[in-house]
């Protein structure tokens, strides 16, 4: 109820989920207000784009995929 009653409670829309309530900052800055875009990622969503950032290849990150490495 603290939460919610403090405005710090917000909904987000998560692809699997469906509408999630989550709790955004605890403080609020009125030159830089903060707000939350997303739900949380799925286990290794962002995997692919991490790893292709940090130089490896599309074949690099398959060989991870087989050996169950990611």
């Amino acid at each position: 109820p603290q939460v919610q009653q403090l405005g710090i409670a917000q909904n987000v829309e998560h692809a699997r989920l469906g509408k999630q309530t989550l709790v955004g900052q605890p403080m609020t800055l009125s030159r830089t207000p903060s707000s939350l875009r997303s739900a949380t990622p799925e286990h290794g969503e962002h995997s692919d784009e991490i790893l292709k950032e940090l130089g490896y290849d599309p074949a690099a990150i398959q060989r991870l995929r087989e050996g169950n490495i990611i």
